[in-house]
């Protein structure tokens, strides 16, 4: 594409005047739809590229939005990203990726160059340290859509159901005789790992079975600290006989201390991953797993946020939630009835 042609240009070989020929390619103000139509046709065939600095202070729209992510490299992400592109896409905007690390000062650095870039919107997920109160004073600025983080009475977002998740996973396990049952899980101050511990608890609670709360774990999220977390779990005079875990580097992270310790899955040991990724889909026997639409959750994060573009950001309070299903696999059976021996 010829990167020089101007507005002039396309005007002349369009046959109407400048006016009309940006009102035409903006959408703005009165201009006919044969107008709209040719000057677009020309537009195309001769390449123009519209500045689109100046056309975001005529308009003031980037038509870009920006969404802030923890962990880019978590499989969980990845179809909530394509989903929320691909809405997006399909009303002319585009998006703009950033990763926090679960770092509050970086996520705080990333919504200040965004704000610079003047994005027409946010979407971010979880972090470190979430602050509903700092989401609601951003949102005073530029629409703002939680994603599975936690948000004031007046916010907007969208909520995985953890808890009953998580709930209905330890039930499924307790029913199989299982009583020591390790919980693997990211952070407990945040939304995620608060309402999963929660359920977890929860289920215990129904069948008046103690807990032991040594195994809960939810502080990191690595694969080398989910190994040396479940090591550790697997030496206890009385280890667990299952696991739930977060369905990425922590479930890779257990299987490995597993496999290290000799422990074959379902005999000695079941597992469960909260997410179903591709590791628990191909490692054999397959792993059984807490699931949820990742498509709809994009989706809808998109939805919410195109609703308030085109409301002005002005909208009330909003939140969907998104259920859970058990995706039964080969990785669960029957607690065992005597205590590992390790082969020698």
């Amino acid at each position: 594409m010829n990167s020089k042609v101007t507005i002039r240009e396309v005007a002349q070989a369009a046959g109407v005047s400048i006016g009309t020929a940006s009102r035409a390619l903006n959408r703005t103000g009165r201009v006919s739809a044969d107008a709209i139509a040719t000057v677009t046709r020309v537009a195309r065939e001769l390449g123009y590229q519209p500045n689109a600095l100046a056309q975001s202070m005529r308009t003031q729209s980037t038509q870009v939005v920006g969404l802030l992510v923890s962990d880019i490299a978590n499989p969980l992400y990845a179809g909530i990203i394509t989903a929320i592109e691909a809405r997006l896409v399909s009303a002319g905007y585009s998006l703009l990726l950033a990763n926090t690390h679960g770092d509050a000062n970086r996520e705080k650095s990333l919504i200040d160059l965004f704000r610079r870039r003047r994005v027409d919107g946010l979407i971010v997920c979880p972090c470190d340290s979430e602050k509903p109160e700092m989401l609601e004073r951003l949102d005073k600025d530029l629409p703002v859509v939680s994603l599975d983080r936690d948000f004031t009475s007046q916010g907007v977002g969208i909520h995985v159901d953890h808890h009953n998740g998580a709930l209905q996973a330890t039930r499924y396990l307790l029913n199989l005789g299982h009583r020591r049952i390790a919980l693997l899980t990211p952070a407990s101050t945040l939304r995620p790992g608060r309402e999963r511990i929660a359920g977890y608890l929860k289920a215990f609670a129904e069948q008046g079975i103690e807990h032991d709360p040594q195994l809960i774990r939810a502080e990191s999220s690595a694969m080398e600290f989910s190994f040396s977390d479940s090591l550790s779990l697997l030496s206890m005079p009385e280890p667990p006989t299952a696991f739930l875990c977060l369905g990425t580097r922590i479930l890779a992270g257990v299987l490995q201390a597993l496999r290290h310790s000799g422990r074959s899955i379902p005999g000695d040991v079941s597992v469960v991953s909260i997410g179903d990724t591709d590791l628990s889909q191909l490692f054999s026997p397959s792993i059984t797993s807490l699931t949820w639409d990742l498509a709809a959750v994009g989706t809808a994060c998109a939805e919410l946020l195109l609703r308030r573009l085109s409301a002005g950001g002005r909208t009330q309070h909003e939140r969907i939630l998104i259920t859970t299903q058990m995706l039964l696999r080969e990785s669960c059976g029957p607690a065992p009835t005597s205590p590992f021996q390790p082969s020698h």
